[in-house]
């Protein structure tokens, strides 16, 4: 077998003779350990090679010393060959670039630590730009002395243009979200306000503030007053609805008397039955439970379903409310989870022995803006989206609601409330009864002079001056009017009224602005109603922040806006 020799000669001259030495050497272990350092080397290349991501190493200079194919690939190279012994300089990268990965370099080769999620670009010689998430870690020898940088980079464009177009897209159903919201606020405003001068001299007509009217006229007045609050309704419930599902609505948790409520809502529709002669029954356990509810939100729920019982049930049919607890669901609710499961709950049903529903019809029952289309209940006007506020504002309770049904005989709808975080054991409701706004309709003059309180009222349009003005007239209050807020400013400081009723949006000066002057500059404690079609929650906030004592939204009920005004007038 040949032997691998390393041989070596030299001539030696000794006097007058030359000696030629040849020195043979074996080698095979030396190439052994050649071989196997190359076919080391060979590995390691072969597993950098096979990492899925671009990887290099650099020397001290940023000259680099070694890579895999991939960032050959990335650069648009044909090898690795075309980047060893280069720098960042010798590419296609901009200038700007490359001085920003040779100072990333120097800056883990001076503090020994390695540097993560660099985001950085790199111009290919396309033109292109990419964009590079790069980790960078210092490159030490076997006595732990830096010699350089290792780079592991990720081509993250990709990525980062899914989540600009995601950002863009985010912003635009941000603005899409906000223009809905100001459509809705406008909308609100621009419909309340001629509400206002409609339902407002109306009201004061019937109640003959301006002379006697006829039977005749009472009707039309009553016809136009139904009318208006219908729309009213209507805004109202739309309102509702989009504050739901926009996430905009906050609940107002408190525990509530299940009984008081109860009582309230049947008090509510007592008339509406009255005039179709139905029978309105209660059935409940002797005590019923305080439960956790939003308890305007839940009286809102119940009132809908009532007044529906009385809307599709003929003259002298029945309206039954029942309530009944602990019940435990027939099956399974899609937003019951597993972290807070409802295993009970308090169920009220309110049955009607009126037109009833198909199968059909129930699966349609509680989407926004649908009305069952059939000859029974054409005749009955509605605005299709008080069973959908109903479910909405269930479910936001964590409940759930549900309905059986039997075409031509009746329905029953029954709310589902958990009932783990209730309170038992509540026998009876308050016995305190809310005073009638009946008995505070009529002014409180001074004691010591006798003379009618003074009201400014701060109004720009001259329906809404003509209705309030001539009905708190009508009523014995003083008037004075201001057009705007600097109006309403020096009014106050030259007039000294009992009270204000501030609009909220008037030129030159709007209504919470003058507000704010009222009480930080002049120092004045007058009470303050805020008067505004802007009828959201944050309207309401921004009104009592600025200062004012009150605020109702427009379409104002006069009586009640008249005993608001005599509460604030009386209180110490």
């Amino acid at each position: 077998h040949p032997i691998a020799m390393d041989i070596s000669t030299s001539v030696i001259a000794l006097g007058d003779e030359t000696i030629i030495q040849v020195i043979l050497r074996d080698i095979r272990d030396r190439q052994q350990v050649e071989q196997s350092l190359r076919e080391s080397q060979q590995f390691i290349q072969t597993v950098i090679d096979t990492v899925p991501l671009p990887v290099a190493w650099k020397n001290r200079d940023s000259v680099f010393l070694g890579c895999n194919h991939q960032l050959a690939n990335l650069l648009q190279l044909n090898s690795v060959i075309d980047i060893i012994g280069k720098t960042d300089f010798d590419f296609s990268m901009t200038e700007a670039e490359a001085i920003a990965y040779r100072a990333g370099d120097q800056e883990v080769i001076a503090s020994g630590q390695p540097k993560l999620n660099i985001q950085e670009t790199l111009t290919l010689a396309t033109g292109e730009q990419r964009w590079l998430e790069t980790h960078k870690a210092p490159l030490k020898n076997w006595a732990g002395e830096v010699i350089g940088v290792v780079l592991l980079m990720q081509d993250i464009t990709e990525r980062k243009r899914a989540r600009e177009q995601l950002q863009r897209t985010n912003a635009e159903l941000a603005r899409a979200t906000r223009l809905k919201d100001e459509f809705l606020a406008n909308m609100s405003h621009e419909l309340r306000t001629p509400l206002n001068a409609i339902l407002g001299m109306t009201e004061g007509l019937q109640e003959q503030v301006f002379g006697p009217i006829t039977p005749k006229q009472l009707q039309a007045l009553q016809l136009i007053d139904r009318s208006g609050n219908h729309l009213l309704d209507l805004i109202n419930d739309i309102l509702d609805i989009a504050k739901i599902e926009s996430g905009h609505i906050e609940l107002d948790i408190r525990s509530t008397s299940l009984a008081a409520l109860c009582k309230s809502c049947l008090s509510f529709v007592k008339q509406q039955a009255l005039k179709k002669s139905i029978q309105l029954d209660i059935k409940a356990p002797l005590t019923l439970p305080e439960l956790p509810i939003d308890e305007r939100r839940i009286r809102q729920v119940l009132i809908n379903l009532l007044n529906n019982a009385v809307k599709f049930t003929a003259d002298g049919g029945s309206i039954t409310l029942e309530v009944n607890y602990p019940v435990c669901p027939l099956h399974a609710r899609p937003h019951q989870i597993a972290s807070h499961p409802v295993t009970t709950y308090v169920r009220i049903a309110v049955t009607d022995t009126g037109i009833g529903l198909t199968p059909d019809h129930i699966s349609k029952l509680f989407q926004p803006f649908i009305q069952i289309d059939s000859a029974l209940n054409r005749q009955y006007n509605g605005t299709g989206l008080g069973l959908a506020l109903v479910k909405r504002i269930t479910e936001l309770h964590q409940g759930y609601v549900d309905v059986t049904s039997e075409f031509g005989v009746g329905s029953c709808f029954m709310v589902f409330l958990p009932y783990e975080d209730a309170i038992a054991g509540i026998a009876t409701p308050s016995v305190h009864q809310p005073v009638s706004v009946d008995t505070l309709t009529s002014p409180s003059p001074s004691a010591e002079t006798d003379i009618p309180p003074l009201i400014l009222l701060a109004e720009d349009n001259e329906a809404n001056i003509s209705t309030m003005s001539s009905y708190l007239k009508a009523k014995g209050y003083r008037i004075i009017v201001a057009k705007n807020g600097q109006e309403a400013i020096d009014l106050t400081e030259s007039k000294t009224p009992d009270l204000i009723l501030m609009d909220v949006q008037m030129p030159l000066m709007d209504g919470l602005e003058a507000t704010r002057h009222i009480r930080e500059v002049l120092c004045s404690n007058v009470p303050i109603i805020a008067l505004t079609a802007l009828a959201m929650e944050s309207d309401r906030d921004r009104c009592l922040a600025t200062g004012a004592d009150e605020y109702l939204s427009k379409p104002v009920r006069l009586k009640h806006l008249t005993a608001t005004i005599q509460r604030l007038l009386t209180q110490p």
